[in-house]
């Protein structure tokens, strides 16, 4: 199938989505830092062909998205769902996003519960204060600190960084090729989406929400403890666990990722 591409006007620009118009359950899917909707390239056909109308959106200021004036945070990013819905015309979809992802579409959910159907949290992290400073202090100061080489050596570098994540795939290669464009192509610091994430309290967020939720984790996935933590702090919610894979599940598992999203969904109509 091919999916549209599309832009939306928000407040801070240009909204790039993506969207493959077929299926009757909208389903506005938010990423993961610092990647693009291309992170759901493998799921858009299946989740249609479940009948599930995926709708990937370009956080703002990564990857054809207009950037933010300064550092943003969570809920800049959360204002694109609003503004891509009215662009397609749409009342409300359910919203789904992995990672910081998961924050994006919490916080959407928070802002604009008439818009929100329901959530799928792909790898939810309710970290406490502590534990969020401890990956300021690492993973963003090093995003901060990147810089171009004269040798290219800064582009090799962030290949390797993130290549083991994915490398025991049979095109972990190429895979980790696009992660790495997609990390460095967006109009804004790739540094943003980490440093808004990084101090955002997902907790207090989560316990918030009102609308239908799903906590969907995999084992191998670097946060897996913290989405058990999500369970513990929220048994309401509903529940679905992959065995295997890593961050980059839905590369990894998209028919089985898309299957537990329909499933939900579907048990919502």
């Amino acid at each position: 199938m091919t999916v549209k591409r599309a832009y939306a006007e928000g407040p801070f620009g240009q909204i790039h989505f993506q969207d493959t118009v077929e299926g009757d359950i909208p389903l506005v899917l938010c990423h993961q830092s610092p990647m693009t909707s291309r992170q759901y390239d493998r799921v858009y056909p299946v989740l249609a062909e479940l009948g599930i109308r995926a709708i990937g959106i370009d956080t703002i200021g990564f990857g054809m998205s207009d950037p933010p004036p300064g550092p943003p945070i969570i809920g800049d990013y959360a204002t694109s769902i609003p503004a891509v819905l009215d662009h397609l015309g749409l009342e409300s979809a359910h919203v789904g996003g992995h990672h910081t992802g998961t924050k994006v579409v919490t916080e959407a959910a928070l802002a604009y519960p008439d818009r929100i159907r329901s959530l799928v949290l792909s790898s939810p992290a309710p970290m406490t204060q502590a534990e969020q400073q401890v990956y300021i202090d690492t993973s963003l100061e090093r995003e901060k600190n990147y810089a171009a080489k004269e040798d290219g050596s800064h582009l090799s570098q962030m290949f390797v960084g993130r290549l083991p994540w994915i490398k025991d795939e049979p095109d972990g290669l190429d895979l980790c090729t696009g992660y790495t464009i997609q990390t460095l192509m967006g109009l804004g610091p790739f540094w943003y989406g980490h440093h808004a994430a990084f101090h955002y309290d997902a907790g207090v967020a989560m316990g918030k929400l009102t609308q239908p939720v799903l906590v969907l984790v995999n084992t191998g996935d670097m946060l897996y403890d913290m989405a058990g933590r999500t369970m513990e702090m929220f048994p309401h919610f509903s529940y679905a666990e992959i065995q295997g894979g890593g961050v980059d599940i839905v590369d990894q598992m998209p028919e089985v990722w898309s299957g537990h999203v329909a499933t939900y969904l579907k048990s919502l109509a």
